[in-house]
C-alpha cells in the first residue's frame, strides 16, 4: 500500500493519478462489491450492502394505509427522529428508506462526537446525543451501539485559537462538560506520537468519543420498533400528496412510494443529500448543496491505540482513532460539488481527488510525524450535504403545513442527531421544540434566498471552507452579499459605512473614517480558478476585527455611541420587517398574538412580545394601531375595521412572518398579513438634540404634549409623507421615520442638513448593540429566545396578565408565575477593562449558575456589561433576594473577574432621557 508521503509526491507530480489501486467510483450494493483495499471503517455495513439492489425485490414489509407521521430517510436523523417520536408516545410512526438503513451518506461518516462548540444550544444537543448513544439505547435494548469514549483533543497553533478553546472551556463549566487546557508538554505526555513543537496549547475533553453509524442506527430502529414504530426499507418515495383546506392553506395529505401510497398529515424530510429532491415533490425549497467529503484510513500505527481523536483546526484536519489506525480528513477551500445528485447512488463512493486532499495529508504528517511512513489502507470519498450557514435545516416548511425538515447537517448528522431528533419530535408533536432552535429553523432564511442558486452555492462553499476557522464575535460572510440593499445603501457607502449582512440585507455596521469599503463579488478565496481580490478594503477591515480583544475600530464605535448620548445620531434601520395586519378579525388576532394590550386608539404604538404555547418568546416588536381608510397609500393599505402596523427586527422578519401566519391559520382568523418590508425605509434619529433637528424637518409639533412617547403620526418631512413614531431602542429621546422607498434619500439628506449644526452623525448596529445593552433593552435571539419567557427575561410589564382577555402562551406564564421562576435574566457590570462577547461562565458564591448570553462595552458608563440567565443550584426559585444576595464572578477564557449584579439598567434607570429630561 502507498504511504501518506508517497501520496504527497504523486499528487504533486501527477495531480490526476491515484497513489493506490482500485479506488474508482463504486456502487457497493452492486454485485461487484468492494475490493479488499476498500476496508472502510464499517465492514458490517459493507457486507450487508453487497448483492443485487434490494429495491428491485420490493419493500421489506407492506406499507400501512395510514400513519400519524412518515419519516423519509433511514440515516442518522431519520432513525433518531423515529426513535424520539416513539419514545414521546407517537403511535403509527413509519420510516421509509429507499434502500437500506444508512445507505446514503450516514454509512461512511467518521462518527466523531465533540461536546464543546461555540453555541450553548449545540452543547445541549450534543449532550443529549451522547446520553442516547452511550447510555440510554444500551439500557433499553441490551445492544451496544459501538460508542467508544476515547476523548477529544483540540490543537491550538496560535494565540487566538487557544483563546477560542478557553472560551469553550468556560462555557463547558456551565453545562458540566469536563475539559482541560494543556500545555505542549502535557499534550506530549497524553499523546506521545504528536509533534508539539509548534503548539500554543490544546483543549482536552476526556468524555468525547466516537460513534458507529451502523450500530447506532440499528439500535435506534430496534428501540423504536419496540414502541410500535415501523421501518420499511427498499421503499423509494416518489411523491407527496398535498391538499388545500377551506382557507387556502396547503397541507400534507400523504406520500406516494414506488410500491404503494400512505395517508398521513405529517411528513419529515430526513433525506440528506437527496432532501432537495424530496422537497421538490412537495413544492418546498430546501437550500443545500452536495459536496464530496473525504478521509483516508491508514495502516496499523504502533502506539496509537487508545489515543484521543484530534482536531487540528489551523491545519484543517482531523485524526480519528480507528482501532490501531487513524482516519485522516478535513475541510478544504476547493471542495468538489456533486452537481447532478443521483437517486441510484447507494452505499457509493467517489474517486478521491488527491490534488484536493493533499493539504490534509500535509497537516496530518506535521501533527503526527509517524504518518509519513504509514501506509494507506483505504480511501473514503462520499457525498455530504452542506447549507448556507453551516447549520442544519429543521422545522415546518413555510410553504406546506405538516412538511418538516431534518436535513442539511454539514457532516455532523451523527453527533447532532440525538439532540436534533428529540427537538424535531417535540416540534412535530407540540408545534415547537423544547430548546431554542431558531438557528436551525428553516424560517431563519428569507424566502427570496432559499431558491437562489448563486446565494446557496456561494454561502455553502464559504461555510464549508471556513468550518475550522476561529469563530470571532464580529465576523461577517464574504459570500452571497448584496442580495438585498435598502435605498440608502449607496449614500451610506460613500460615507464610509462598513456593512453587515443579516437576512440577505446589507445593514450599516459602523462607519470607517478611511472612506468607502464596498463588498465585492465573491472570489471563492481563489479556488476554482477565481482570482483573489487584491487590496480588498472590506476584507482587510474584517480581518482586523478577528480578535477576542477589544476590536481595533473600537474608537469609531465609541464616537458613534457618545454622539448619540451627547447630541444625536441617525441610524438606517430600513432592513426592519414591516407588516400590516388588517381585516375583519384583525382585532381578535392581535389580542391573541400579542402579550400587551393593543386595544389602544389609532395613533398609539405598543412594545409587546409574541409567545408560543409554552410561554416562550417568539418575538418582541412594536405594534401601531392604524385608523381605517378606503384609500390605499404608500404608508397604509386600504382596510375596514381594525388595522395594525408591525415593526420587527430585520434579521428575524421571516421568522415573525411565519409565526404570525401559522397562528392565523391555526385559529382561522379572517385577516390579511401584508409584507411592506421592501417598500418602506426606516430612519431613526436618537439623542438629546433629536427634537430640535426634526422640528426643522417635520411639519408637526414635536413637544411632549403634542407628540408623547409611544405614539405615531403621518407627517410631512422635506415635502414627503412619512410615518413618524416617538420611540427609542437606545434609551434616548428620539423618533423613527418610516419612509416610502422613493423618499428615503431626500428625507435622509434633509435630516443630515438640519443636524449638521447640532453634531448629528451616522451610526450603525455596532453602536446600537452597545447603547441598547447599556440601557437594558433586550435583543431577540440573544437574551430573549423561544425558550425564554417574558417573566424570566424581565419583561412582565409587556404581559396583560391582569386582563381577562386571553393571549397565546398566557396559561404557561400563569403557571410559571405561580410556581416561581427557576431562572432569571440578570445584568452584570465588570470594573476591569476586559472585552466580553457572550458564553462566559457566571459564578455565584463559588458555584457556576449560568452563562452570559450577550455582552458588550458600555461607553457612557465605561464598563463591560453582560446579561445572562442564572439558576439556583438547589433547584429552587430564583427570587430577587437570591439575585441580590450573591457574590458574582464572570469567567472569561479561564480567568474570573468580579462582577456586580443589577436589578435595573445601570444607565438612566429612571428613564428620564427617554422622556426628554436631560
Amino acid at each position: 500500500m502507498a504511504s501518506l508521503s508517497r501520496a504527497l509526491r504523486v499528487a504533486a507530480a501527477h495531480p490526476c493519478q491515484s497513489p493506490t489501486r482500485g479506488l474508482g467510483p463504486r456502487n457497493l450494493s452492486s454485485t461487484a462489491g468492494p475490493t479488499a483495499e476498500k476496508s472502510v471503517p464499517y465492514q458490517r455495513t459493507l457486507k450487508e450492502g453487497q448483492g443485487t439492489s434490494a429495491v428491485a425485490q420490493g419493500p421489506s414489509r407492506p406499507l400501512p394505509s395510514t400513519a400519524n407521521v412518515v419519516v423519509i430517510g433511514g440515516g442518522s436523523l431519520g432513525c433518531q427522529t423515529l426513535y424520539h417520536l416513539a419514545k414521546l408516545g407517537v403511535s403509527g410512526a413509519v420510516l421509509l428508506e429507499r434502500e437500506r438503513l444508512t445507505s446514503g451518506t450516514t454509512w461512511h461518516t467518521a462518527g466523531l462526537l465533540w461536546q464543546l462548540r461555540p453555541s450553548d444550544v449545540e452543547v445541549e444537543l450534543l449532550a443529549h446525543t451522547r446520553r442516547v448513544v452511550s447510555q440510554e439505547l444500551e439500557k433499553e435494548t441490551g445492544l451496544h451501539t459501538g460508542w467508544i469514549q476515547n476523548g477529544g483533543l483540540f490543537i491550538a497553533s496560535n494565540r487566538q485559537r487557544l483563546d477560542e478553546y478557553k472560551r469553550l472551556m468556560s462555557l463547558g463549566k456551565a453545562y458540566g462538560v469536563e475539559s482541560h487546557v494543556l500545555s505542549p508538554a502535557e499534550t506530549k505526555t497524553l499523546y506521545p506520537l504528536m509533534n508539539v513543537d509548534d503548539l500554543y496549547g490544546t483543549l482536552y475533553v476526556p468524555h468525547d468519543g466516537t460513534m458507529d453509524p451502523a450500530g447506532t442506527c440499528t439500535t435506534l430502529t430496534r428501540a423504536a420498533a419496540a414502541r410500535g414504530a415501523q421501518v420499511i426499507e427498499n421503499c423509494p418515495v416518489t411523491g407527496i400528496h398535498v391538499r388545500t383546506d377551506d382557507f387556502g392553506v396547503r397541507r400534507v395529505a400523504g406520500g406516494e412510494a414506488q410500491h404503494g401510497s400512505i395517508q398521513t398529515p405529517c411528513v419529515v424530510n430526513c433525506a440528506g443529500v437527496w432532501a432537495s429532491a424530496v422537497g421538490r415533490m412537495a413544492g418546498v425549497k430546501v437550500p443545500l448543496v452536495a459536496i464530496h467529503h473525504a478521509y483516508v484510513v491508514t495502516e496499523r500505527i504502533e502506539g496509537i491505540q487508545n489515543m484521543p481523536n484530534v482536531r487540528d483546526h489551523d491545519a484543517s484536519v482531523y485524526l480519528r482513532l480507528q482501532g490501531d489506525a487513524l482516519s485522516v480528513g478535513g475541510y478544504e477551500a476547493n471542495p468538489i460539488f456533486w452537481e447532478e445528485v443521483s437517486d441510484k447512488f447507494v452505499f457509493g463512493l467517489f474517486d478521491l481527488d488527491w490534488e484536493v486532499f493533499t493539504q490534509h495529508i500535509e497537516g496530518a504528517i506535521n501533527r503526527v510525524p509517524v504518518l509519513e511512513q504509514t501506509g494507506i489502507k483505504s480511501t473514503v470519498c462520499g457525498p455530504e450535504s452542506f447549507t448556507p450557514d453551516h447549520k442544519p435545516l429543521m422545522g415546518e416548511a413555510p410553504e406546506l403545513r405538516g412538511f418538516f425538515l431534518g436535513c442539511g447537517f454539514n457532516s455532523a448528522g451523527m453527533m447532532l442527531g440525538g439532540g436534533c431528533g428529540q427537538e424535531l419530535a417535540h416540534w412535530i408533536i407540540h408545534g415547537r421544540p423544547e430548546k431554542d432552535m431558531h438557528g436551525y429553523d428553516i424560517r431563519r432564511f428569507h424566502h427570496s434566498l432559499t431558491n437562489h442558486p448563486r446565494w446557496i452555492r456561494e454561502r455553502s462553499h464559504e461555510s464549508y471552507a471556513k468550518n475550522y476557522s476561529v469563530v470571532f464575535p464580529h465576523d461577517e460572510p464574504l459570500a452571497g452579499r448584496n442580495m438585498r440593499r435598502d435605498p440608502l445603501h449607496e449614500e451610506l457607502l460613500g460615507q464610509g459605512c462598513v456593512f453587515q449582512e443579516r437576512h440577505g440585507w446589507e445593514r450599516p455596521g459602523w462607519f470607517h473614517p478611511g472612506g468607502p469599503a464596498p463588498v465585492l463579488e465573491y472570489d471563492y478565496y481563489g479556488a476554482y480558478g477565481s482570482r483573489t481580490h487584491k487590496d480588498y478594503a472590506y476584507r482587510q477591515l474584517l480581518g482586523a476585527e478577528h480578535t477576542f480583544n477589544f476590536p481595533p475600530h473600537q474608537n469609531s464605535i465609541k464616537k458613534e455611541c457618545l454622539a448619540c448620548r451627547g447630541a444625536a445620531a441617525v441610524f438606517d434601520m430600513s432592513y426592519f420587517g414591516k407588516f400590516y395586519l388588517v381585516g375583519l378579525d384583525a382585532r381578535e388576532a392581535a389580542d391573541w398574538l400579542f402579550t400587551a394590550d393593543v386595544r389602544r386608539p389609532p395613533g398609539s404604538t405598543v412594545y409587546t412580545c409574541m409567545l408560543n404555547q409554552r410561554g416562550g418568546t417568539e418575538s418582541d416588536l412594536t405594534v401601531s394601531r392604524l385608523a381605517p381608510g378606503p384609500q390605499a397609500s404608500l404608508l397604509a393599505p386600504a382596510f375596514e375595521g381594525d388595522g395594525y402596523y408591525l415593526a420587527v427586527g430585520g434579521a428575524v422578519a421571516q421568522h415573525n412572518w411565519s409565526h404570525i401566519t401559522t397562528v392565523l391559520q391555526d385559529q382561522k382568523f379572517r385577516c390579511q398579513l401584508i409584507d411592506s418590508s421592501e417598500d418602506l425605509g426606516m430612519i431613526s434619529i436618537q439623542g438629546p438634540a433629536s427634537r430640535a433637528i426634526l422640528q426643522e424637518v417635520l411639519d408637526a409639533d414635536l413637544s411632549d404634549e403634542a407628540f408623547p412617547f409611544s405614539t405615531h403620526k403621518v407627517v410631512t418631512a422635506a415635502g414627503h409623507l412619512v410615518r413618524a413614531m416617538r420611540l427609542t431602542f437606545v434609551g434616548e429621546l428620539g423618533w423613527e421615520l418610516h419612509v416610502p422607498k422613493v423618499s428615503c434619500v431626500p428625507v435622509y439628506r434633509a435630516v443630515m442638513a438640519a443636524g449638521a449644526k447640532h453634531g448629528l452623525i451616522n451610526a450603525g448596529y455596532r453602536a446600537i448593540d452597545s447603547l441598547s445593552i447599556e440601557k437594558g433593552y433586550r435583543h431577540w435571539h440573544s437574551d430573549l429566545r423561544p425558550d425564554d419567557s417574558p417573566l424570566e427575561a424581565g419583561l412582565a410589564f409587556t404581559c396583560r396578565l391582569k386582563s381577562p382577555v386571553p393571549f397565546l402562551g398566557r396559561e404557561a406564564l400563569e403557571q410559571q408565575r405561580a410556581a416561581g421562576l427557576r431562572r432569571r435574566l440578570v445584568c452584570f457590570t465588570v470594573e476591569d477593562k476586559v472585552p466580553m462577547f457572550g458564553l462566559e461562565a457566571i459564578w455565584r458564591n463559588g458555584q457556576v449558575v449560568g452563562h452570559v448570553r450577550r455582552a458588550d462595552f458600555g461607553f457612557t458608563i465605561d464598563k463591560t456589561i453582560a446579561y445572562g440567565y442564572i439558576r439556583n443550584p438547589s433547584g429552587g426559585p430564583v427570587s430577587l433576594d437570591f439575585v441580590k444576595s450573591g457574590d458574582y464572578m464572570l469567567e472569561r477564557m479561564g480567568v474570573t473577574y468580579a462582577a456586580r449584579a443589577h436589578l435595573k439598567s445601570p444607565f438612566d434607570p429612571d428613564n428620564k432621557r427617554v422622556k426628554g429630561i436631560y
